[in-house]
């Protein structure tokens, strides 16, 4: 399952004021985890970054002049995107400043359906207590230590390992429920059903990748074990 987790610098808060955005980071999870694969970008907004924006993410007017215009790199975005789910911490200030740079150039918005709000998935888990990334990230024990302004390249590593948590840590789908006596009995062979399992061989190029990896090990364990 690839799902990409996102996250946008903007020079204002509200782009039906004329902001835009500055910089643009995303990740890529395949499983919930972390494939290696990113897309940051910073841009040059055409307008100047409001003094109260810049003490936020520490980034000014001047900083972005010879950045790229959206424009020029948002096919490349589109498609790091693609069709995925996207991981957004605060879902609609993003995808509104996503899809007014989008309107600018003329392409298609992007559907706040297709987010899952790590915000409100906070609030419903924790009611009533502190949600923000750095909340959060010390609820679950997350070094957020570099974070002293938001940063979207720092920012969706956090939001990932925070998102993780969020559904359960590294294993979303196990559920752990009390049983009754009667249900702890050993089950009646005849209502047994058979399971078909599936097979997960790895292809020749992960094979080729492992072969890489375990040439970089310096003294790995097994050098040392005998027949």
């Amino acid at each position: 399952m690839r799902e990409v987790v996102l996250d946008t610098e903007t020079t204002g808060l509200n782009p039906e004021e004329g902001h835009r955005i500055i910089e643009i980071a995303c990740v890529e999870l395949m499983n919930h985890l972390p494939s290696g694969r990113t897309f940051h970008s910073f841009f040059n907004p055409k307008r100047a970054v409001e003094f109260s924006a810049t003490e936020i993410h520490g980034l000014k007017t001047e900083d972005l002049v010879d950045k790229p215009v959206f424009e020029q790199r948002a096919p490349e975005l589109l498609a790091f995107i693609a069709g995925d789910p996207l991981i957004i911490h605060n879902a609609q200030f993003d995808i509104n400043f996503l899809n007014s740079e989008l309107a600018r150039v003329q392409l298609p918005p992007l559907d706040l359906g297709r987010t899952i709000d790590t915000l409100t998935l906070a609030r419903r888990k924790f009611p009533g207590a502190p949600a923000s990334l750095d909340a959060l990230c010390r609820r679950f024990s997350i070094d957020n230590s570099a974070r002293e302004k938001h940063n979207a390249l720092l920012d969706v590593d956090l939001l990932a390992q925070v998102y993780v948590e969020l559904i359960g840590g590294r294993q979303p789908d196990l559920h752990l429920t009390s049983v009754t006596n009667e249900e702890a009995q050993a089950p009646d062979p005849a209502k047994q059903v058979e399971r078909s399992w599936p097979k997960h061989a790895a292809n020749a190029k992960e094979r080729e990748a492992h072969a890489k990896l375990v040439e970089k090990l310096t003294d790995p364990l097994w050098a040392s074990w005998t027949d």
